[in-house]
């Protein structure tokens, strides 16, 4: 494939906080209409990743090439509101300029929120709120999403109906989504390439392929109890072992 059609291409990317590297020489490129997961246990530096890769962060070292005028619509893992500030739905998707009319009606009918729109943004559950989140990063039509854990502190079935909205957006945008995700049932299911973190890229390919790399068993296992034992992981860093919510910082 020629580099005219990669959107975008990080080229041996690291990142410092102060004096430790989170992030350690990382390659891939990411090309239309592709899903691509990114998984790693807790701290690897998969938040760290994304905020880079969008320009967020500054690099200590290597480079990220963006396809001229890539357009990139951002999920954050979670978005802090002011509790008790009235604001519509339809007011946030203001913000910070008027949106057109014809592009709102667009992206509220393919993420189903029309029934949301004279809705206050703090009166949402948890699923409503991260669709509204998805309908603004599709806004600018983006030629690729990026989703930094958009499921946490959704149940299973949310987070599924989540990830079959997501396939339905690529499928009719046609742009391709890079996420973060923690949920390796689906990341097995909905990725078309998956990449595994560890402050590094330990492997990368199909789901197929990494699932039997012995990188990748070695940090979550085999099969369903792999998935669980990253679960377990997770929560056990967050503190937070009495339900699904996980609030703990983003690393």
């Amino acid at each position: 494939m020629s580099a005219t059609q990669v959107l975008l291409a990080a080229d041996n990317v690291s990142v410092r906080y102060g004096r430790s590297e989170v992030l350690q020489r990382v390659c891939f490129s990411i090309e239309p209409g592709e899903i691509v997961t990114v998984v790693g246990p807790n701290g690897s530096g998969k938040s760290t990743m994304i905020r880079a890769l969008i320009g967020a962060l500054p690099l200590s070292g290597g480079t990220i090439t963006r396809q001229p005028g890539l357009r990139i619509g951002y999920v954050p893992q979670r978005l802090q509101m002011e509790r008790g500030l009235p604001m519509t739905v339809r007011r946030f998707f203001d913000l910070p300029k008027r949106v057109e009319a014809a592009a709102l009606e667009s992206v509220v009918e393919k993420t189903q929120v029309r029934s949301l729109l004279d809705q206050q943004m703090m009166d949402l559950s948890g699923g409503q709120f991260q669709r509204v989140l998805l309908a603004r990063a599709l806004l600018g039509n983006p030629h690729l999403l990026v989703l930094d854990e958009a499921t946490q502190g959704l149940d299973q079935r949310g987070s599924a109906n989540f990830y079959q909205q997501v396939e339905s957006v690529r499928d009719d945008l046609g742009c391709a989504v890079l996420m973060v995700s923690h949920e390796l049932h689906v990341v097995m299911s909905a990725s078309d390439r998956v990449i595994c973190l560890n402050g590094h890229i330990c492997c990368q390919g199909t789901p197929e392929v990494v699932s039997s790399k012995p990188e990748y068993r070695a940090l979550f296992g085999s099969g369903t109890q792999g998935a669980l034992a990253l679960y377990r992981h997770h929560h056990d860093h967050s503190h937070d072992h009495d339900h699904d919510h996980d609030h703990g910082p983003a690393h």
